[in-house]
């Protein structure tokens, strides 16, 4: 049953030292504001789970949060590398980084895989593809009915999921409009959920009913936090924040002006700014 708390609370309750958390988002509803709460209350040696990990995961790795990423494809999304991730696997700073590679529909099957319950997902995939040579996590298992061969890979059942979603009632049901991406299959694989929304209204009305709602039974904490997205968007909201990716790829750059940034930005920063750098866009 979902709880109605405050950002510190939701964080410090659901996230511990050593777990495995996913903060998803697929170009849109990405997870910041929780991030940054984690990155406060200095959590430790987690397995960060992401298909498409970008500059929030970058800024995780960069303080040293991470011990492992299971992941597709990361980088800053039409900007370039992530140079904060890659400075911690080719250098060990801030610390040695260990990483599990996948495709996206690899990590999107694992995450359905994880919210029926299943121990593995089983899907047509890496034909042909030299991924399945560097990552024994891939496997091959052959179909007992047709005798095809088909890829195997574990399912994602992270400790705790961080997603971002428009509007919550005050049951506690969760409204998420726009592009999905796997946030529904995340909270549903994952033994607690946070999420984090713009606001939280009595009811949800006039909605086309192909909308994707959680119901209140999926999710273990509801935090209230206006522009807990930027910079990525939110759909009927605020738009992405173009600059803030082209500047993290010069913030990121260099490891001095990063955690200089971070100590400014985040450390010393409050969820309030979130909603004041949205106001500004």
């Amino acid at each position: 049953m979902a709880r109605f708390q405050s950002l510190s609370e939701a964080v410090a309750d659901n996230l511990n030292d050593g777990d495995t958390v996913a903060f998803e988002g697929f170009t849109h509803l990405i997870p910041h504001a929780a991030a940054h709460e984690a990155i406060r209350q200095g959590r430790k040696d987690l397995t960060l789970i992401r298909m498409t990990p970008d500059i929030i995961y970058d800024q995780l790795i960069g303080m040293g949060l991470a011990r492992k990423v299971v992941f597709s494809y990361a980088g800053n999304p039409g900007v370039g590398l992530l140079r904060r991730m890659r400075d911690a696997i080719e250098n060990n700073w801030p610390r040695a980084l260990e990483t599990e590679e996948h495709s996206h529909a690899a990590m999107a099957n694992a995450y359905e895989a994880g919210a029926a319950g299943l121990p593995c997902a089983i899907f047509r995939g890496y034909r042909g593809a030299g991924l399945k040579d560097v990552n024994p996590a891939i496997k091959s298992v052959t179909c007992p009915f047709t005798g095809e061969e088909l890829a195997a890979v574990p399912a994602h059942r992270p400790d705790v999921a961080f997603i971002h979603a428009q509007k919550a009632n005050r049951r506690g049901d969760v409204l998420i409009e726009g592009i999905v991406g796997v946030q529904k299959e995340v909270v549903l694989a994952a033994k607690r959920a946070v999420v984090t929304v713009e606001e939280i209204v009595d009811d949800f009305e006039g909605l086309h009913p192909n909308l994707c709602v959680l119901p209140h039974w999926t999710v273990t904490s509801i935090v209230e936090v206006p522009g807990g997205a930027h910079p990525s968007y939110a759909h009927g909201y605020y738009p992405r924040d173009n600059s803030a990716y082209l500047e993290w790829d010069k913030i990121s750059a260099d490891r001095d002006v990063f955690t200089r940034w971070m100590k400014e930005n985040v450390l010393d920063s409050t969820p309030d700014v979130f909603a004041a750098r949205v106001k500004g866009l």
